[in-house]
């Protein structure tokens, strides 16, 4: 599983990241997290607010902090 993390590097970017991380561990999942803070890069996803959460490509969550039980649903689901 590929993970990235986009934000430029906001106290919210850096909490999503670390909460990516924890998940991850949590959930036992083989997965690559990356942080993206190049603004152009995160334009590429179209992208306007972060943070967002890009799981094998494709945009899961964008705006904002996802609860901790809302982001491991989301993967799982990537995962499935």
């Amino acid at each position: 599983m590929d993970i990235k993390v986009l934000g430029p590097g906001c106290p919210k970017c850096k909490t999503l990241e670390k909460i990516t991380r924890d998940a991850v561990e949590e959930l036992n999942l083989d997965a690559q997290i990356s942080k993206v803070e190049d603004i152009m890069e995160i334009m590429q996803y179209n992208v306007m607010k972060t943070p967002a959460l890009v799981v094998n490509g494709e945009v899961v969550h964008k705006g904002g902090l996802p609860g901790y039980e809302a982001l491991k649903d989301l993967l799982r689901k990537a995962q499935a």
